[in-house]
């Protein structure tokens, strides 16, 4: 008993501290058709994806990714078998979810056509013109206020494609996207008069968890990956 009683201790002990020990777990999650971040026809299934898969596959987890639209990812991943969707903006992560830290990173720009005569004064001043943007997406709240106070001027398209195609063919003056979305399609479409106005940032492309205990442990593991990640490649420079 003296030798019994201090291994099952360790054992508790071992367990209680380790909550994030998920070797063998499945990660099912649902995302977009986003090229180049994600991708259904790729083998790497997206960029972005392929670096989320990379980060699990190191703690033997799989991941397995359905593609649907946008609107309808994020409510097929309400359902008890996922763990949520990926890859979303901050602003994306809908009640009921939690938000990872970045995972990946998406550019934003504002987009016009070659010859448009457009000079960059500002996203309020912008609104003054029809402006493009992807109904399903949740954008950053600078450009949300402006969408929602111009909302006569504002051209909401079913996705990406749609919205490469009137900007090209210049039904609408500007479009707020990620460019480097819309110069791969505009690639693949042999589109080349769409150019970039103004450079807005970048918005970072995190995982939403839905908000369970199984899931919020998920999300500590993916933290901790995460800082390792980022550690090794710090250590490399």
């Amino acid at each position: 008993m003296k030798i019994f009683i201090p291994i099952q201790c360790t054992l508790v002990l071992l367990f209680s501290f380790c909550p994030l020990v998920l070797a063998g777990d499945v990660w099912r999650i649902t995302s977009l058709d986003w090229q180049p971040f994600s991708d259904s026809k790729s083998l790497t299934q997206g960029s972005s994806i392929q670096k989320l898969r990379k980060l699990l596959e190191n703690e033997g987890i799989e991941l397995i990714v359905e593609f649907y639209p946008w609107a309808r990812a994020q409510d097929i991943a309400q359902q008890e078998n996922y763990v949520g969707y990926f890859p979303a903006w901050p602003e994306e992560v809908g009640e009921g979810f939690v938000a990872s830290s970045p995972v990946d990173w998406s550019d934003l720009a504002v987009m016009t056509y070659v010859g448009s005569g457009l000079e960059w004064t500002g996203l309020e001043a912008l609104f003054e013109f029809k402006v493009g943007l992807v109904k399903s997406y949740e954008y950053p709240d600078g450009i949300s206020r402006y969408a929602r106070k111009r909302i006569e001027n504002v051209d909401a398209t079913p996705n990406e494609t749609a919205l490469l195609r009137k900007l090209s063919c210049e039904r609408i003056k500007v479009a707020i996207t990620s460019p480097t979305v819309m110069f791969y399609l505009a690639e693949k479409l042999a589109i080349d008069n769409v150019t970039i106005l103004k450079r807005v940032g970048k918005t970072p492309l995190v995982v939403a968890f839905r908000k369970t205990p199984e899931n919020l442990k998920r999300r500590r593991l993916l933290e901790e990956l995460l800082k390792k990640s980022e550690a090794s490649e710090l250590n490399a420079e």
